[in-house]
């Protein structure tokens, strides 16, 4: 049996490892990331649905953003990009700003998976999913595009939250890294409890969420991935 590793885990892992072993496969140097490894709150799903557009889980709008530097003018100061590298850092790169250091953030967080993966898959996705591993689509769509199934994984997960109507996907689904805390609820028209439990053991659990679910609420437990999603 597998026991999971606690909430916030996969980037105190990932973290140490970076930091004792150097250097990403180009050169940059992989620079540790410091990250809460207390308990998530539960936070509220965009209405987007778990995992639409962004599967780095639920985020804070963004209000503004800095102009972005020409894609003419993203070169580094010495040597070149190759052409999956430039992909990578159009519109990514705000004026002012090193575009060979956003390239380095990219890099890190495709060292990041690849050590990850190798410990724990679940949790590798589950960091995705949450956000604890940002940005990670554009990474691996242009750096590391071996991790395109973690990814495509992660887009159809959910991290704590509440989740309604059109942001549920019916289907079997485990949890990853849960606490003691971890509780969870569905319920259907008319807020009618369809499902609801805990793992009082913080060891991994399974739900079934039914075509009838028009809320899903998870607390504690971290991240939920499908079933039968991976080989």
């Amino acid at each position: 049996m597998r026991y999971p590793f606690p909430a916030g885990a996969a980037v105190v892992v990932l973290t140490a490892a970076l930091a004792a072993c150097g250097s990403s496969s180009d050169g940059h140097t992989a620079a540790s990331e410091a990250r809460p490894s207390a308990t998530r709150a539960p936070v509220t799903a965009p209405s987007a649905g778990p995992g639409a557009g962004s599967p780095s889980g639920p985020s804070a709008p963004r209000t503004s953003e800095p102009p972005k530097l020409p894609t003419d003018e993203l070169t580094p100061a010495t040597g070149s990009f190759n052409k999956k590298q430039k992909e990578y850092l159009v519109d990514r790169v705000p004026k002012g700003m090193d575009p060979a250091a956003v390239l380095q953030a990219g890099q890190e967080t495709c060292d990041k998976l690849t050590y990850l993966v190798k410990v724990d898959r679940d949790t590798a996705v589950g960091a995705i999913v949450t956000g604890e591993i940002a940005d990670a689509k554009p990474a691996v769509e242009h750096l590391c595009t071996q991790h395109e199934d973690l990814v495509r994984e992660a887009s159809q997960g959910y991290a704590d939250g509440t989740y309604k109507d059109e942001q549920i996907r019916p289907g079997r689904y485990h949890d990853v890294t849960p606490t003691k805390n971890c509780t969870w609820q569905i319920a259907g028209a008319n807020g009618k409890n369809l499902v609801s439990g805990s793992s009082a053991s913080g060891k991994r659990a399974e739900i079934t969420v039914p075509e009838a679910a028009r809320t899903f609420t998870s607390t504690g437990c971290y991240a939920w991935l499908p079933e039968g999603d991976h080989g």
